[in-house]
């Protein structure tokens, strides 16, 4: 429920992890048979001298280095740049707006913190709930709702699912219009440490 482009991401991590794998091997090869050392230390000493023939082939006039460093240098600046660009399109897809409606009026808008404090007080003296955070996401035709439950420990989920699905239900009422809403209930070390409630 972000703008993360899972698909992109698993195809670059699949291709990175099969290039570590792939070195993992050659280093575990290098490191057990003494040819293949041999083999892979020759092999890399000719790939090294051609290296330095083409760079001393390719010099700049008037300078030390070759136009092929230059080439590799702007090839490491563009891909520095669409690396950075990568990681800003993570996560995203927010938004402080849960809904907007229009009409002869004008234009109404409702806050994310509108439904999150409204979500928050009545849930406040639920028991089973630790704490409770509501976040708004852009989505095709509109905005989501994301709901996260930190519950107690040995809190019933289907009670705390009848009860946010009654919530779900007054707040699409108070809005005039249905949202697609995620509720998410976890537990964690928060709430295995929580003070236990006791019935009486």
């Amino acid at each position: 429920m972000n703008g993360t482009r899972r698909g992109l991401n698993r195809v670059l991590l699949g291709a990175f992890g099969l290039v570590l794998i792939a070195l993992g091997a050659l280093a575990v090869l290098a490191g057990t048979g003494p040819d293949f050392a041999k083999a892979w230390t020759r092999t890399g000493t000719g790939w090294w001298a051609r290296i330095q023939d083409l760079l001393a082939s390719a010099k700049i006039p008037g300078q030390d280095i070759s136009w092929w460093t230059l080439a590799v240098m702007g090839l490491l600046l563009v891909a520095g740049v669409l690396l950075v660009c990568w990681i800003a399109s993570q996560g995203g897809g927010r938004t402080k707006q849960l809904c907007t409606s229009d009409d002869d009026a004008g234009t109404t808008t409702v806050e994310t913190a509108v439904a999150g404090q409204a979500i928050k007080a009545a849930l406040a003296d639920n028991k089973q709930v630790l704490s409770t955070a509501v976040q708004a996401w852009e989505l095709k035709g509109g905005s989501g709702l994301r709901i996260s439950l930190q519950a107690r420990k040995g809190a019933s989920p289907r009670e705390l699912m009848a009860v946010l699905d009654e919530l779900v239900g007054g707040l699409d009422v108070l809005l005039g219009e249905e949202i697609p809403v995620l509720i998410r209930i976890k537990a964690g070390t928060r709430s295995r440490f929580a003070r236990t409630e006791r019935v009486t």
